[in-house]
């Protein structure tokens, strides 16, 4: 089929234009990110700490504060990108594929279609096919996580903590949720998919998919309320392939152990002997870290109501 002489090629699962990269390769570079620490960051003096830590990405942001929250300034982004040797992804806002075009045309190698910043657009999301860069998206339930696939999403990020309190009760359940239908799915006949997929509003060939590789077809970090090591740790053995950690971290007095010590924890995430030497000592690097009572008395409040 042509459209506007680029040629689209329907091929399996994926849905590819010739003109850019293909699915399958945008996945290919999202694997290199499997089994790190992903950051969050502000200021170009944070991305050199997170990167002397370990971590495989930084994701650029602006700094939090009122009013709507957009991409990031290009010129931090360049900034950032020319101070460090690591991979950079900068946020879009969700639908605002402007944005996106922007962020690729300054040479991001991530594009992060982020649910955490102001929607741009509330019904549609950005046709990541028509990008060289790979898309990360967020999801809550594995029927969103295969619909972000679809529209061509070669990461996935399953999100939790989208208010801010610091809690990560909402990951747990939201990754418990995403890898318990994913084992519910595997155990199915294939008959049976069909109604499923119907179920959680996901594209039949995706669920199919995922039911043959028993996991989502594509790298599945976790984020939100993410700040100690046994956090992260706990991400990774419920099945993720790595972590997001925002960037609250570097709001305490030894930002370069506290990301440390997450960056280890992810790559050793099955041994609690490494996991206590890197929990170790942390109280007082955590010092910004910690929930005060108004922002507990908040999260009651709103679990409450």
């Amino acid at each position: 089929m042509e459209e506007d002489g680029a040629v689209t090629v329907y091929s399996g699962s994926a849905i590819t234009d010739t003109k850019k990269n293909s699915f399958s390769i945008k996945v290919g570079i999202a694997q290199m990110l499997r089994g790190g620490a992903i950051a969050e960051v502000t200021t170009v003096n944070q991305a050199k700490i997170a990167e002397s830590a370990g971590v495989c990405c930084l994701v650029v942001s602006e700094p939090k504060g009122p009013g709507i929250s957009r991409m990031p300034d290009p010129s931090l982004i360049k900034e950032i990108k020319q101070a460090v040797a690591l991979p950079v992804m900068a946020k879009a806002r969700v639908g605002h594929f402007v944005e996106a075009q922007i962020l690729e045309a300054i040479g991001v190698d991530y594009i992060d279609e982020s649910e955490i910043l102001a929607l741009a657009d509330e019904d549609h999301f950005v046709n990541k096919h028509n990008f060289r860069a790979p898309f990360v998206c967020g999801c809550r339930d594995l029927g969103e996580a295969l619909r972000r696939v679809r529209e061509g999403a070669a990461m996935v990020r399953t999100q939790g903590d989208l208010a801010g309190t610091g809690s990560i009760v909402d990951t747990v359940h939201n990754v418990r949720k995403v890898m318990g239908d994913i084992r519910i799915l595997s155990n199915m006949d294939d008959d049976e998919v069909f109604t499923f997929s119907k179920k959680i509003g996901a594209p039949y060939d995706i669920v199919a998919q995922t039911k043959q590789m028993g996991r989502l077809p594509v790298v599945h970090f976790a984020a939100g309320g993410i700040v100690t090591p046994a956090d992260a740790a706990l991400m990774m053995q419920l099945g993720c392939d790595g972590v997001f950690v925002g960037s609250d971290i570097f709001n305490c007095s030894d930002p370069y152990k506290k990301v440390r010590a997450i960056v280890q924890a992810v790559r050793n995430y099955n041994d609690p002997h490494i996991l206590a030497a890197a929990s170790s000592g942390l109280e007082e690097a955590m010092g910004g870290l910690n929930l005060n009572e108004n922002r507990v008395e908040r999260f009651v409040s709103d679990e409450n109501y």
